[in-house]
């Protein structure tokens, strides 16, 4: 075989794989040599081939939800009571309440928690906040059960209930947090610079864009008090707070669920408020029976706020385990809401929102 033969497999040999890496290295190259373009500048006069397309560059793509910043804002914040325990849920209940709502509106949190935060649980749980974010540790006066109640008392109330199978009746803590959320909570130090407060707790789920601003909404609207989900009390956790409350309201006792509210700290902050609270607690009944945060306030509110006053947020869409509500119709599409319309709380025989319209 002579040198030219020789060379001359070489070369055909090697082309093939030259052109095949030039293909996928260069792009202006590959581009010249397709098929299509070898034949579409076939017969033209030397000089006279396309000019190579303009590089291929990635377009800006613009979220559809981008806003400007609100031109105003409320003076508000959420207040989440929560233990290092809770981590995982109120994660998952921030996430979701920032990618709905606070990541247009940047407002603050307030953590408190009867025992200091982790460090674990300010990173993670700092590291989703889009606003400022503080971590307070509960006075123990706030938190634990009070020297005027007869412990002995309150251990049998509490072995009664554990027989009678009602829900958190044994449980001291439980008893703790709901005298603290209803009297002691608007009192905490990193609150005192605040006016409004949403309330937030672990697990829930917020299946709505809220596209307006509830805080300023309150405030525009001189509103003290705004719910989504409302029921009936279990009478067995609260046999006397209507004779300790000595109001002649209806017997079937219809309360807003308090784990979800957005109210004005000022209002709880009232003498009158306050006056019938230390008087509630003075009864004994928060250790003595199980009286609920939510009927507290539901009573407070009745008895002090004027009807007006008080507001059904149609347009959230909220679920706590097990009750939830589904904004329906435009409001479901407009918030572009992801729970079943038809899973709505608002009307089953159970709730109380039906109340809450007749007065209107």
């Amino acid at each position: 075989m002579t040198v030219t033969r020789v060379a001359l497999l070489i070369i055909l040999d090697i082309f093939p794989s030259l052109h095949f890496i030039l293909s996928i290295t260069n792009e202006h190259y590959a581009r010249a040599t397709t098929l299509s373009n070898l034949l579409g500048n076939w017969g033209r006069p030397a000089g006279k081939w396309d000019p190579p397309a303009k590089p291929y560059t990635t377009p800006n793509y613009i979220d559809e939800d981008t806003r400007p910043p609100p031109a105003r804002k409320a003076n508000a914040t959420f207040v989440i009571l929560a233990r290092n325990g809770d981590l995982t849920s109120i994660v998952d209940s921030i996430r979701q309440l920032e990618d709905r709502f606070n990541r247009h509106y940047h407002y603050p949190y307030v953590f408190l928690n009867e025992e200091p935060f982790s460090e674990e649980f300010k990173k993670w749980t700092g590291n989703l906040i889009s606003g400022t974010v503080e971590y307070g540790l509960i006075p123990r006066e706030d938190w634990v059960q009070p020297p005027h109640i007869d412990e002995e008392r309150a251990k049998l109330a509490r072995e009664e209930m554990i027989k009678d199978q009602v829900i958190y009746g044994g449980s001291v803590s439980y008893r703790n947090m709901c005298r603290f959320n209803s009297g002691k909570f608007f009192k905490q130090e990193l609150l005192q610079k605040y006016k409004y407060y949403w309330r937030v707790e672990p697990g829930v789920k917020y299946f709505c864009n809220v596209d307006e601003d509830p805080f300023l909404f309150m405030q525009d609207n001189n509103k003290v008090y705004g719910f989504t989900l409302s029921l009936y009390e279990y009478h067995k956790t609260i046999p006397t707070l209507w004779e300790a409350t000595k109001s002649e309201f209806i017997t079937n006792i219809a309360l807003v669920w308090s784990n979800f509210e957005i109210g004005d700290l000022d209002f709880w902050r009232s003498e009158a408020y306050t006056q019938y609270f230390e008087h509630l607690d003075q009864e004994g009944g928060f250790y003595y029976e199980r009286w609920g945060d939510a009927p507290v306030h539901s009573i407070g509110v009745s008895l002090f706020a004027k009807r007006d006053q008080i507001h059904f947020f149609k347009e959230i869409g909220y679920r706590h385990e097990p009750f939830q509500h589904c904004p329906q119709g435009q409001l479901h599409t407009k918030g572009k809401c992801w729970c079943e319309e038809s899973d709505n709380f608002d009307y089953i025989p159970y709730s109380c929102t039906y109340r809450y319209d007749r007065m209107f």
